[in-house]
């Protein structure tokens, strides 16, 4: 997140530490992350939140958020990453990166 007072209050580090969650917060200035996260935060709405209002339950919204992650990550096509989902680019870069391990025989 950014350095906002709401996100460097001592009351969010509280209940952070509660759920055994680190802060991220990016560097003063640099707003690339925080452009990102709003980014995903738009389409997110787009793509799930607005075409499917009324939410009736907040379980609703939980699990329709589950089933929309998994669908992003493991089955959307995405132009920036050769049309080919997250998941999928990742292991592939791992994949290409990774130096073969060295065995011997003793």
């Amino acid at each position: 997140s950014d350095a906002g007072s709401q996100y460097t209050s001592f009351r969010l580090a509280e209940h952070l530490d509660t759920a055994g969650t680190a802060a991220s917060i990016g560097s003063v200035g640099d707003a690339y992350g925080n452009a990102l996260m709003e980014s995903m935060i738009d389409l997110f709405e787009t793509e799930l939140i607005k075409p499917r209002r009324p939410w009736k339950t907040l379980s609703q919204v939980e699990l329709a958020t589950a089933e929309y992650l998994d669908w992003y990550n493991h089955r959307r096509l995405h132009g920036e990453t050769g049309h080919v989902p997250p998941a999928e680019y990742e292991a592939n870069h791992y994949l290409s990166t990774t130096k073969p391990q060295v065995t011997t025989n003793i």
